[in-house]
């Protein structure tokens, strides 16, 4: 099965990728990943999803823990956390392969209340598992789904929410639970996230974040920090350095117009924390980045 759901991801990909080697989907959430070369270091901050690995092998990290993982595998991510990742074995003759869907908490607290299910406390927010069968077979029904466009508006919600079930039953069950509670810290730390997401380039005091949050600021910045592993300074400026890169490799913006786009006041503070983080200054390490790219 395994096989057949590589083949139908493998179409997909190869007809629709993007130059990055995503392709979306008809289906909200649902993206293919291909390369045929071993990446850089992908720096993000993910929003929760499942990624099952069908070919080739990814490297992730997220502060101290590491994961590998290899065909067979999916990679859980439950929360919006800094990761760091990497494809370690793709080719021409045998590409990376994976499918990427985005979890969402509306269908997960749904599906909670009717399993009766109860959110168990577990703090780890990325880990790696054996996929589970019926996540394959549900993944191969999507794939065969999107190949029939007339169906796809009829189907896909139920495709979608059976996935969800499956992985609430499955080995990742405990920790996906957390996402669908709806008052639980998770939650809530997510609403504040979606500020940060959405307004990282302006100024956001911590009170803002904590009523968006329903907590006291002190209650806020414990709860935030341990969801994200972030404080939500940090967390503001991650984004800001990971959108600065961005607008560097993919738009070819000079570093000091990346910065003030980013909403750095200090073009000289933009460089230090943009070294911090990525390891070189801007200018060197973007040289250096497109130079992997363009090797590859």
């Amino acid at each position: 099965m395994t096989d057949t759901l590589l083949k139908a991801v493998r179409r997909y990909a190869e007809a629709f990728a993007d130059p990055t080697g995503i392709a979306r989907t008809p289906i909200a959430g649902l993206t293919t990943v291909r390369a045929t070369a071993p990446s850089g270091l992908d720096y993000a901050i993910s929003r929760p999803l499942v990624c099952l690995v069908l070919q080739g092998t990814k490297h992730v990290t997220m502060g101290n823990r590491a994961f590998t993982f290899a065909a067979g595998d999916s990679l859980l991510i439950t929360a919006d956390v800094p990761t760091v990742s990497q494809i370690t074995r793709a080719s021409i003759a045998a590409p990376y392969y994976s499918l990427v869907l985005d979890l969402d908490p509306a269908v997960i607290a749904d599906l909670g209340v009717e399993m009766k299910a109860v959110p168990i406390a577990d703090g780890a927010p990325v880990r790696h598992e054996p996929t589970d069968a019926e996540v394959i077979d549900v993944a191969l029904r999507l794939m065969r789904l999107i190949e029939r466009p007339a169906s796809v508006p009829v189907l896909r919600t139920q495709l979608v929410r059976e996935m969800h079930y499956w992985l609430l039953t499955g080995r990742h069950g405990a920790a996906i639970r957390r996402l669908g509670w709806p008052d639980g810290n998770v939650q809530r730390v997510a609403r504040a996230v979606a500020v940060l997401r959405a307004e990282f380039a302006q100024p956001l005091r911590v009170e803002r974040l904590a009523a968006v949050a329903g907590m006291s600021p002190s209650s806020f910045h414990q709860h935030f920090r341990s969801v994200t592993s972030l404080s939500p300074l940090q967390f503001q400026k991650q984004l800001r350095l990971i959108e600065a890169r961005r607008l560097m490799l993919s738009d070819g913006v000079s570093s000091s117009s990346a910065a003030f786009a980013v909403g750095y006041q200090s073009v000289s503070q933009f460089t230090w924390e943009y070294g911090r983080m990525f390891g070189s200054p801007p200018v060197r390490e973007t040289k250096a980045a497109r130079g992997t790219v363009q090797a590859a």
